[in-house]
């Protein structure tokens, strides 16, 4: 890899090994590290004294930190970010790894995609030892697969969703206009019988293509359908989001700020604010298949000492969900990198047309 300069600081060789050295063993052990120490491993055979330089000029760019009560140094979020980039490209997920999730989600029937997404979440946790998350595709963007309208009283109707991925949502929707059980019935088998395969957001898109051309026939029958899906999906829009392995957060020592763990703990419980922060880093992992954000990377200042890794799993060209972890900055990187990456793009096969979810 060739020298790089950030902020005045250039990377050669022996600073690089240092700072990667540095990295490794510090997740490894948790224990801050010393020149001496990586005077023992180093390939250079470089001096305790020369290291001591080396790591000097790696904190001073802002790479390494030392905590007040040790000599040694630990990485800053700059210096496990240049150590992210630098293994991105390159890792490859381990056979153990592969064989694990593959009999952990797929050597067993799989069943609703709600308990396979519950299941997902607590392998990532037990892989990781820290937090498995999985977001579940939003209502809008879910392939439709059936759809019923039951009347309730006071103008209240239950809407009751099926996905081609065997999720079921309900919810009660309020409606200011009279239904008879038969209209919604009637409405109900023209929706699912026209639109089944399509997303949400494309069904209500193309009843309002009907509803231009159609008018003399439909105008009834596409305003009721256009009416109860939109209000159908209102306030879904966002999906389900399914954490595993909160309670690992406490055997961490890299959480000792008995406040920010209250606040940690907080969010995880406020399931709008996890999904908003996850569908952010989805996002910005579509490129790329992978979203990392370490510390202070993170906009909430309870994640500033957590690291997130997310994937998206897409189909048909759109993100429709994603899997990860989120634990201190001090993790197996290049481990969960692959992991995540590998069970996101198992979800993409279960939910194609392959292997299908069984109904809930």
């Amino acid at each position: 890899m060739p020298d790089r300069k950030t902020q005045g600081f250039v990377f050669d060789q022996r600073s690089r090994e240092v700072l990667l050295s540095v990295i490794r063993l510090y997740v490894d052990t948790g224990e801050p590290v010393g020149s001496r120490t990586l005077s023992k491993l180093s390939k250079e055979k470089l001096s305790a004294a020369t290291i001591r330089n080396i790591m000097a000029d790696l904190e001073e760019a802002g790479y390494l930190t030392h905590p007040h009560t040790s000599a040694g140094r630990i990485p800053s979020d700059k210096g496990y970010r240049f150590y992210v980039d630098s293994i991105l490209r390159q890792v490859k997920i381990s056979k153990s790894d592969e064989l694990a999730i593959k009999l952990s989600l797929l050597d067993s029937e799989i069943g609703s995609a709600t308990r396979f997404m519950e299941r997902t979440s607590h392998v990532l946790s037990q892989m990781s030892n820290n937090v498995g998350i999985v977001v579940s595709p939003s209502v809008a963007q879910d392939i439709f697969q059936h759809i019923e309208f039951v009347k309730l009283t006071d103008g209240r109707i239950l809407v009751i969703m099926v996905s081609r991925t065997g999720l079921v949502r309900d919810r009660v929707i309020r409606v200011e206009g009279d239904f008879s059980q038969h209209e919604l019935d009637k409405t109900a088998r023209y929706v699912t019988d026209n639109f089944k395969g399509l997303s949400l957001l494309a069904v209500r898109a193309e009843i309002l293509r009907r509803m231009s051309e159609e008018k003399a026939l439909y105008d009834r029958l596409l305003q009721n359908a256009i009416l109860l899906c939109n209000r159908g999906i209102t306030d879904e829009a966002q999906g389900e989001v399914y954490v595993d392995g909160t309670s690992t957060i406490l055997s961490k020592p890299d959480f000792t700020d008995t406040e920010r763990l209250r606040a940690l703990f907080r969010m995880y419980e406020e399931k709008g604010k996890l999904l908003k922060i996850l569908n952010e880093c989805l996002v910005e992992s579509a490129n790329t298949g992978i979203g990392i954000r370490i510390g202070s990377e993170n906009n909430a200042p309870s994640l500033h000492n957590c690291t997130i890794i997310t994937s998206p799993y897409i189909y048909n060209g759109d993100i429709i969900g994603g899997v990860g972890v989120v634990g201190p900055t001090r993790m197996e990187y290049a481990r969960m990198i692959t992991v995540v990456n590998y069970i996101a793009r198992l979800f993409e096969r279960v939910f194609s047309e392959d292997l299908q979810l069984a109904s809930r």
